[in-house]
């Protein structure tokens, strides 16, 4: 027993030597695993956001005991980590008969980026500050063999990649927080209506995206 508790490094080097395997838990409970926890962590902080995400909290959702959570993760900052990184894992686009059409590769990869951030709006406001994960770089790595396959220059590379990131995560973040109810929507439309005598062309378009 002592030296299960002999430090830090005594316990990161018996975790790594079995390290997704289960923690006695309670019968009633499924095993505890990595794997296990970053689905709970994903589930809490699509229901109750960031600051939602506490280790108790999370612990709790397991049936497990707070510290049993640490024989596989080493903080809360490790599991932001992982969730981040696997709710934006990209299996690619759906096989096409036709020859490979870069723009569509291109495109898909950018709107199912966009569409898994939305399903997790946590996602959007962690990414920019969070270390890239092996989906997130993996991503970005299939987005740089595309663009250089059709010819974009290495030295463009970079910006391109960059560019659309930007683009991504600024049309995502935008949507994210003026993601409003049909009641919502259809209210505001109806006081754009109602001020079209002084704002005319914002009312067109109002009425032409509802």
């Amino acid at each position: 027993m002592a030296a299960k508790r002999s430090g830090a490094q005594s316990k990161r080097s018996q975790r790594t030597g079995a390290s997704l395997q289960s923690v006695q838990e309670p019968r009633s409970e499924p095993a505890l695993s990595l794997e296990r926890i970053v689905a709970t962590a994903v589930e809490l902080l699509d229901a109750e956001g960031v600051d939602g995400l506490k280790m108790r909290r999370l612990a709790d959702r397991l049936g497990s005991g707070a510290m049993s959570l640490y024989w596989h993760v080493d903080n809360k900052e490790e599991v932001f980590d992982l969730a981040l990184d696997s709710v934006l894992e990209y299996r690619g686009p759906p096989k096409m008969v036709e020859p490979r059409d870069w723009r569509a590769e291109v495109v898909h990869m950018l709107e199912d980026w966009r569409a898994s951030m939305l399903r997790h709006p946590w996602s959007a406001s962690l990414l920019p500050r969070r270390a890239l994960g092996p989906n997130i770089l993996s991503r970005l790595e299939l987005l740089s063999n595309t663009l250089s396959g059709a010819g974009v220059a290495d030295a463009d590379l970079n910006v391109t990649i960059w560019s659309l990131w930007n683009y991504v995560m600024g049309a995502t973040i935008t949507r994210a927080s003026f993601d409003l109810s049909d009641d919502d929507r259809a209210a505001a439309q109806q006081r754009l209506t109602r001020l079209s005598e002084h704002y005319p062309t914002i009312g067109t378009l109002s009425s032409a995206v509802g």
